[in-house]
C-alpha cells in the first residue's frame, strides 16, 4: 500500500472540488428524513477519465436512478497532499450513509476512518482494506467496510491473446508488417502489474514471444493523470514498431489515443468502453476493443445487495470473468476490425478462463 504524509487538517471544504449529482448538493444534502440511502463517492482524482472513475460514477448513477439512492460526488483532484484531509473532511460530514472510494492508494485512509465512524458504511473498490488490523488501520477489523477487487489479470490475458492474434494474422489495416505491441501501465505495483502479467501470458499462449511486448510505466508524481507523458511514451512505442498500445493508466491513457491517431496505429481501451466514451472520432477509430473492469456494475450490484441486507461487510469479494466483472467489448466496431476466426478464438480463450481450464498467472 502507498501512504502519504499525515496532517491534522480536518476541514478543507473550500479547497475541494465538489460536484453534486442528485440530492440538494449542499450541507443538507440527502437529509436522513428522506429515508433514502445516501451514498458519497469520493474520488482521489477527478471525473472525465472516460475509464475507471467514470465507470464507478456511472454505476452509482444507475443506483440513483433505479434504486432510489441519493448520490454526491467529491473530486479531490490530482494533488496528493489534499487526499488525506479531503477524505477526513468527507467522512466527518453528516451527509452520507455510505462512503464509496477506490484504488489501492486510498486503502489506508478508509482503514483509519471506518473505525471512527462505526455508524457509517464504506465501500472500497479495486483494493481491499487490511481486515486483520495488523498494519495499524482497521482497529475495528473494518467490520463496516465492504471491499471488492477484480481479476484484472484475466482481462489482461484476453488483451494479450487478442493482440498476438491480430499482429500474427496481419489483421490491422496499415500495420500489417508490424509484430510488436505495447502496454503502458501507470506504476509498477501488484495491482497494475497484474494487467501486465496477464497480458504477457495471453500473448504467449496465443503463440507469441514476450520479447515482442513493449512495457513502459508512466511513473512520476501523477502516473494516472498525465496525458502528455502518456502521449510521449505511446509515441515512442509506436516508433519502436508497436502495432497497438494498451494504456493502463487512467487519464494518462488519453495521450495514447492522440498518439495512435498521429501514428496511424491502434489501441485497446481499458476499464470502460472507450470507443463509446471518447468524443474525438479519429481517436475512437483507433480502439479495437476495450478490456473492461466493470467497476460500475460491481457498485450497482453492491447497492442492490445492500438494500436487501445481504452485502457482506468486513470481507472482500473478488470477481472476474466468471462473474462478468471483467471482459471485453464485442460490438459491431469490434467485428469490423477483427476477423471472425480471431473473434471465435478469443471467445474460446475467455470460456477456458471462465471454466478454470486455463489458470491465468497473477502479480499477487
Amino acid at each position: 500500500m502507498m501512504r502519504y504524509g499525515r496532517t491534522a487538517a480536518f476541514a478543507l471544504t473550500g479547497m475541494l472540488a465538489l460536484t453534486a449529482c442528485g440530492g440538494s448538493g449542499g450541507d443538507d444534502f440527502g437529509a436522513a428524513a428522506s429515508g433514502k440511502p445516501r451514498v458519497k463517492l469520493v474520488i482521489n482524482g477527478g471525473l472525465g477519465d472516460k475509464s475507471f472513475f467514470d465507470s464507478a460514477h456511472e454505476g452509482l448513477k444507475r443506483a440513483q436512478k433505479d434504486l432510489g439512492y441519493e448520490l454526491k460526488v467529491v473530486e479531490l483532484g490530482a494533488d496528493r497532499t489534499k487526499w488525506e484531509p479531503g477524505f477526513e473532511d468527507a467522512a466527518s460530514a453528516d451527509d452520507y450513509d455510505i462512503l464509496a472510494a477506490g484504488t489501492f492508494e486510498v486503502t489506508d485512509y478508509i482503514g483509519e476512518l471506518a473505525p471512527q465512524f462505526p455508524d457509517k458504511k464504506f465501500w472500497l473498490f479495486d483494493a481491499p482494506v487490511d481486515y486483520s488490523g495488523k498494519n495499524g488501520t482497521c482497529s475495528n477489523k473494518c467490520e463496516n467496510v465492504y471491499s471488492v477487487t477484480f481479476k484484472q489479470n484475466e482481462g489482461g490475458y484476453l488483451a494479450g491473446f487478442l493482440a498476438e492474434k491480430l499482429v500474427t494474422g496481419k489483421s490491422l489495416k496499415g500495420a500489417e508488417s508490424l509484430k510488436k505491441v505495447g502496454v503502458m501501465p501507470g506504476v509498477k505495483i501488484p495491482l497494475i502489474e497484474d494487467f501486465v502479467v496477464g497480458f504477457k501470458a495471453g500473448f504467449k499462449d496465443a503463440g507469441g514471444q514476450n520479447s515482442d511486448v513493449l512495457v513502459q510505466y508512466v511513473g512520476g508524481d501523477k502516473p494516472f493523470s498525465d496525458p502528455a507523458k502518456g502521449k510521449e511514451i505511446s509515441t515512442a512505442m509506436y516508433g519502436q514498431g508497436a502495432a497497438l498500445v494498451w494504456p493502463v493508466a487512467g487519464l494518462s491513457g488519453l495521450g495514447t489515443f492522440e498518439s495512435a491517431v498521429a501514428a496511424g496505429r491502434y489501441t485497446f481501451g481499458v476499464d470502460s468502453d472507450q470507443y463509446q466514451t471518447l468524443t474525438d472520432q479519429a481517436q475512437k477509430n483507433t480502439v479495437v476493443t476495450s478490456i473492461l473492469k466493470n467497476v460500475g456494475n460491481a457498485l450497482y450490484k453492491a447497492a442492490q445487495a445492500d438494500q436487501k441486507g445481504s452485502l457482506k461487510y468486513g470481507a472482500v469479494d473478488s470477481v472476474g470473468l466468471a462473474e462478468d466483472a471483467v471482459g471485453y467489448v464485442n460490438d459491431d466496431h469490434f467485428a469490423q476490425l477483427v476477423p471472425e476466426k480471431i473473434r471465435t478464438e478469443l471467445q474460446e480463450a475467455a470460456d477456458q478462463v471462465k471454466s478454470g481450464s486455463v489458470t491465468v498467472p497473477s502479480a499477487f
